[in-house]
C-alpha cells in the first residue's frame, strides 16, 4: 500500500542556517494560522532555553496540508551536541530537506547529518536558504554543495537531488538562483514531487518503531514514531519488543492515539501505516522499542546512536552553602534525574561514580551537558560538576582519542593568532580558502585541546571570528599538551567579601566577585595571569586607629567583576576545582577547600 495522502520529511541543516524560521514560513503558508492571527517567530523553539539561545535543542513535529496531501515535518536541532536527535529522528522520514546557508555553505553539522541521511538511502532536497544575503554566493555554495555529495559517496538518484533557491525570513522560494519567487508553493511541489510517500502493509498485523518520547504530567510517558505496518487503534493490547534484546518482551495497552496537525496534536481512534503519531499508556517505553500486535511478529532495527566522546563527574553540592538556595540537594535525588534523563536522551549516558554521591555523565560535547546542567538548575537542583575529560578508545591496542574538525571563519588580521593558538593545541590544518576580506580555515584537532579555546578564540578575533566543531574520528593519543595557561585566586578565609579585600586582591588578577559577597576557605574568587594558585583574605577589613577613620585614606576603586556564565565555568575549572551550580549562583572551588590540606596534597604531587 502507497500512501498518496501523505508525505514524512525532516529539515536538516547546520546550526544558524534558518531550519525554524522556514517552518515558521511553511506553517504560515501551509494554512496553520487564521488570516489575522498573531503569530510568533520561531514557533516550533518552544523550551524556554531554546528561545533564549536561539537554537534548537529537541527535535518537534508539525504537519501541513497542501493539495489534500499532508506533510508531516519534523525540525531537528542544527548543533553537533544534540546530532543523536537528528540520527533518530532520521528513521521516521522518508526524505530530507537540506538546507544550506547561501552565504556559509556546507558546514561540518552539514556533512555529519547529510552523511547519516544518505546511509539511510532518504532522497534529499537542497535548498540554498538565505539568498536575500548581500554577502550570498549561490555558484559557489551550489557547486560546494555537488562537491560534498561526491565526497559522501551518493548515488547518481542522489546526485541528481533538486535544488531550491530560498528565503525562509520572507517566506520565497524559487527554481533558480537568478529568480526571487513569491511563495513557498515551488518548495511544497518539489515535496509532493520528488518525496517518495510512505509505503507498508495496512492488513498485517502492527510493527511500529518509537523514536523520540515526550512526557505529560497527566497520561505520563509518550512515545513517536512511524507506523511501518498494519494499523494502531486506541485500546489496543501490544507487546512491546526490542531488536536488541529481544527477550525482554512486555505488554501493554495503547489508551489514546495523537496526530501531529499545525501546531496541535489531535486525538484519534486509529492510524495506519505511514503515519507518524504519539501515543500514550505504555509507561516503560523508551527509544528504539518496537511496538508489534503479536508475541511472534520481529521488532524493527533501531539506528545505532554514535558513542559519546566526553564525561564530566555530577556529585552532591558538599561545600559550606550547600542547601542554601537548592530544592533537591541529596544523592538520590541527583540519581533519580539523571537517570530519568536517560529515557529521553539515547545520546546522553550515566553510570555510578566512585562514591555513592558521584555520577559519571557523558555526552556529545560540552553544549551538550551545559543545557543538561541549566536544566536542571531551573528545576531547583543544586550540585557539583568537574571539568570535562575525553573518553579514550583502545583500536588494535593503540590508545586513541576523538578528533574534531574545526571550521574558523575569521577576518585576515586575525588568522596569523589562530593558526598560531591551534598550532600549539596540536592542530592539523587540513585547507585554508579566502572569502573577500575574510578567511575560511579548516582543522582537525583532538577534542581535550578544544577545552576552554572558545572564549580565547574571540578575543584574538575581537569577537568577529566564527568558529563551529563537529566529532570526526578517533585517532593515536597525540602527547600531553598544556591547555590552561592561567591560575586561580583562591579565597583563605571565610566571610563576606569587603571593598579594601578586594581592593589588595584585584592587582593580582581578574576577580569574579563583588564586594559584600559571601565566600568560604577555598573557593575561587578570581582569576591569576600567570599559572599555580594565590590565596587571598577578600574578606580583610581596614582596621581603625586613634588617629584616621577607616574610610579617610582613599575612595577605593574597585574593577567591575567577570560575571561567568555556565559554558565559560566548565572551559575555566581545572582538574583540581569544581563548579557549584545552584539554581541562584555559580561559584567555583577547589575539590579540598582547606588551604593547608591543598597545599601538601599538590607538594605531594609534584615530588611523585
Amino acid at each position: 500500500m502507497i500512501r498518496q495522502d501523505l508525505r514524512n520529511i525532516a529539515i536538516i541543516a547546520h546550526v544558524d542556517h534558518g531550519k525554524t524560521t522556514l517552518v515558521d514560513e511553511m506553517l504560515k503558508q501551509g494554512g496553520v494560522y487564521r488570516e489575522n492571527q498573531a503569530t510568533e517567530e520561531r514557533v516550533m523553539d518552544s523550551n524556554a532555553l531554546e528561545k533564549e539561545r536561539g537554537i534548537t535543542i529537541l527535535a518537534k513535529n508539525t504537519a501541513v496540508h497542501y493539495k489534500d496531501v499532508k506533510i508531516n515535518i519534523i525540525d531537528t536541532p542544527g548543533h553537533a551536541d544534540f546530532s543523536g536527535e537528528v540520527e533518530r529522528i532520521l528513521k521516521m522520514v522518508n526524505g530530507v530537506l537540506l538546507l544550506v546557508d547561501a552565504a556559509e555553505g556546507p558546514m561540518p553539522q552539514t556533512r555529519f547529518v547529510l552523511q547519516r541521511a544518505l546511509e539511510l538511502n532518504h532522497r534529499v532536497i537542497v535548498v540554498i536558504n538565505k539568498i536575500d544575503r548581500p554577502d550570498a554566493r549561490l555558484e559557489e555554495v551550489e557547486e560546494e554543495v555537488l562537491e560534498l555529495l561526491l565526497d559522501l559517496n551518493a548515488t547518481d538518484e542522489q546526485l541528481d537531488s533538486p535544488m531550491l533557491f530560498c528565503s525562509g525570513k520572507a517566506g520565497t522560494a524559487s527554481l533558480s538562483p537568478y529568480e526571487k519567487g513569491e511563495t513557498l508553493m515551488p518548495l511544497f511541489d518539489t515535496i509532493l514531487d520528488y518525496i517518495p510517500a510512505p509505503e507498508g502493509e495496512e492488513d498485517t498485523p502492527l510493527q511500529m518503531l518509537v523514536s523520540s518520547i515526550d512526557y505529560n504530567d497527566y497520561v505520563g510517558r509518550i512515545g513517536i514514531g512511524r507506523v511501518e505496518n498494519g494499523v494502531i487503534k486506541q485500546g489496543q493490547e501490544v507487546y512491546i519488543k526490542n531488536f536488541h534484546s529481544p527477550e525482554k518482551m512486555r505488554r501493554t495497552k495503547v489508551v489514546s492515539i495523537y496526530q501531529f496537525d499545525g501546531l496541535s496534536r489531535t486525538q484519534v481512534e486509529s492510524a495506519k501505516c505511514g503515519d507518524i503519531v504519539s501515543f500514550a499508556g505504555a509507561e516503560d517505553i523508551t527509544i528504539g522499542d518496537s511496538l508489534v500486535a503479536r508475541e511472534d511478529i520481529e521488532p524493527l532495527p533501531f539506528v545505532k546512536i554514535s558513542d559519546p566522546t566526553i564525561e564530566m563527574t555530577f556529585s552532591v553540592n558538599d561545600g559550606p552553602f550547600a542547601g542554601r538556595e537548592g530544592k533537591y540537594v541529596t544523592s538520590r535525588q541527583l540519581r533519580d534525574r539523571l537517570y530519568k534523563e536517560l529515557l529521553k536522551d539515547v545520546s546522553l549516558h550515566v553510570k555510578d561514580g566512585d562514591t555513592t554521591d558521584e555520577f559519571k555523565v557523558s555526552g556529545r560535547g560540552e553544549m551538550h551537558l551545559s543545557i543538561l546542567i541549566e536544566t536542571m538548575r531551573r528545576e531547583g537542583y543544586e550540585l557539583c560538576v568537574s571539568t570535562p575529560r575525553v573518553l579514550y578508545r583502545e583500536i588494535d591496542g593503540v590508545r586513541c582519542e576523538p578528533i574534531e574538525r574545526v571550521v574558523i571563519d575569521v577576518p585576515e588580521s586575525s588568522v596569523g593568532a589562530v593558526i598560531e593558538k591551534l598550532g600549539a593545541r596540536k592542530g592539523d590544518l587540513l585547507q585554508m580558502t579566502p572569502s573577500g576580506s575574510r578567511m575560511k580555515i579548516e582543522y582537525l584537532v583532538p577534542s581535550r585541546c578544544l577545552f576552554g579555546y572558545r572564549s580565547e578564540f574571540l578575543t584574538d578575533t575581537r569577537g568577529e571570528g566564527i568558529m563551529n566543531t563537529v566529532f570526526d574520528s578517533y585517532q593515536p593519543y597525540k602527547g600531553d599538551v598544556t591547555v590552561r595557561f592561567t591560575g586561580s585566586l583562591v579565597a583563605s578565609e571565610d566571610g563576606d567579601s569587603t571593598s579594601y579585600g578586594l581592593f589588595n586582591a584585584q592587582d593580582r588578577g581578574v576577580m569574579f566577585i563583588g564586594a559584600a559577597t559571601p565566600v568560604y576557605e577555598g573557593m575561587i574568587v578570581g582569576e591569576n595571569p600567570k599559572q599555580g594558585d594565590i590565596a587571598v583574605n577578600v574578606c580583610k577589613k581596614k582596621h581603625l586607629t586613634a588617629i584616621r577613620s577607616s574610610g579617610a585614606d582613599e575612595a577605593l576603586r574597585l574593577v567591575t567583576p567577570r560575571v561567568m556564565s555556565l559554558e565559560e565555568g566548565i572551559e575555566f575549572i581545572s582538574e583540581s576545582e569544581l563548579m557549584e551550580v545552584t539554581p541562584k549562583s555559580i561559584r567555583f572551588r577547589k575539590k579540598i577547600l582547606n588551604t593547608e590540606l591543598r597545599l601538601k596534597a599538590e607538594s605531594k604531587k609534584n615530588k611523585g
